[in-house]
Order: structure tokens, then sequence, then C-alpha cells
């Protein structure tokens, strides 16, 4: 390779990183949690303030209350459901780290054959798989161990507080489209408004998800809008027979 394409090959790298293992799980961590809480927010609210609606679409203060109160409920659920699930992911990952640090104090040799199999097995030959493991067991025979066996870095341990807030955050940020939707045109379009909105951001939340992660944009997009589209059907014509019968009344 020339020296003008290895300097260009560089630059397309620097200019488009690839991902690695550093930082990784935080990184899907974040984002698992951002884009949950935004669809949620989004798809959730929305489906209450339709039903609403669907029921008694002249009553702005009911939609209102339901609205809000949909979205409170909803940012504080989606934060504590995130907290608790991450931190059982959390300590499960600290029990395996804290187990695989006794093996090693207890039978460090019998760790580093483990090692050196597990890089064997992966194609390398014996001898380096063993230069590997000796190596790197001198380097950092945790850090080795982790990600040889288990694929974790203890620096990249989940944190749930980071999990609960960007959950909290991005359903209530999602919450607010069809709250402003569903209040701020008359009676007769009001319902109509929100449902276009609402698809509108579910279709760009899928595609931000997936370009990010670099999954299909289009095909993700899609499975958002016709999974709250279904929602919001669903509910608007159960409030819709509910105001028919006079049950919501």
């Amino acid at each position: 390779m020339s020296a003008q394409e290895e300097g260009q090959a560089t630059t397309h790298d620097e200019g488009r990183p690839e991902p690695h293992r550093s930082n990784l799980a935080q990184r899907l961590n974040w984002l698992r949690a951002g884009v949950l809480g935004a669809n949620d927010g989004i798809v959730s609210t929305a489906a209450v303030v339709v039903g609403v609606a669907g029921a008694s679409s002249t009553s702005t203060g009911a939609i209102a209350t339901a609205g809000a109160a949909a979205a409170v409920g909803g940012a504080v659920s989606m934060a504590l459901g995130e907290y608790v699930s991450v931190s059982s992911q959390r300590d499960t990952e600290h029990a395996l780290i804290d187990k695989e640090r006794r093996e090693l104090a207890e039978d460090p040799d019998g760790e580093l054959d483990e090692l050196t199999r597990l890089y064997t097995a992966q194609g390398i030959s014996p001898a380096t798989a063993r230069q590997a493991a000796v190596e790197l067991t001198e380097r950092d025979a945790l850090a080795a161990h982790l990600q040889a066996e288990l694929g974790i870095d203890q620096g990249d341990v989940v944190s749930p507080w980071h999990a609960a807030a960007a959950s909290f955050i991005s359903f209530s940020i999602g919450a607010v489209l069809p709250l402003v939707a569903i209040l701020l045109p008359g009676p007769d379009v009001r319902v109509l408004i929100t449902f276009v909105v609402t698809l509108v951001a579910l279709a760009l939340t899928g595609y931000v998800a997936a370009w990010i992660g670099g999954a299909a944009r289009g095909r993700a997009s899609a499975r958002v809008v016709i999974g709250g589209a279904l929602a919001l059907a669903a509910t608007f014509f159960v409030g819709l027979l509910f105001g028919t019968t006079g049950i919501a009344g």
C-alpha cells in the first residue's frame, strides 16, 4: 500500500470509526434505555390521550389530565424498571468478576492453561496461543480471562443510574409530543393530528436507533410505526366504544 493510500485509509478509519469493545456496553445501555424510553413515552401517552379523546373528544381537561398522568407515571415507571433491570445485570457481572478473581488466586496455572485453550479454540496455533496467554496474564490476568471467557470488560460494567436517567428523560420528552399534538388543535382534527405526529415521531426514533446501531433503518422504522399505529387504533376504538355506549360519561 502506498503512503497516499495508507493515509487515505487512515483518514477513512478515523472519520468512520468501527465499533470496538471499549465502552460498548455503556453505549448500548444508554441507547437501549433512551430509545425504549422515547418510544414508550410517545406510544403510551398517545394511546391514553387518543383513547380519552375517542370517548369524549370535546373534554380538553380530561384529555390533558389523563395525558399528564400517563406521562409522569410512565416516566417514573420506566426509570424504576430500568434501574431494577440494569442493577440485576450489574450484580451478575460483578459476581462473575469476583468468581474469576478467586479462581485466578486459587489456581493460576490452571487458569493459564484454560486461557491457552480458549485462544487455541479460536484458531490460533498452540504455541502462539500459549505465548499470548502468558503475555496477557503478565499484563492483566483478570482482564484477559474476563474478555476471553465472558466477554466482560471490568471497566465497562453498566450503570443502573445512567439507564434510569436516560429512560426517564427520553420518556418525558417522547410524552410531550402527543400531549402537544392532542391539546393544541381543535376537537375535529386533534385525533388525526395526534396520529400523524405520533407515527412520524416513531419513524424518526426507529430510524435514529437503527442508524446508531448500524441496522437496517427502513425496517426498524416500519416496525415501530406499525406497532404504534395498532396501539393508537386499538385505544381510540376502545375509547370510542365507551363514549358511544355512555360508559365513559
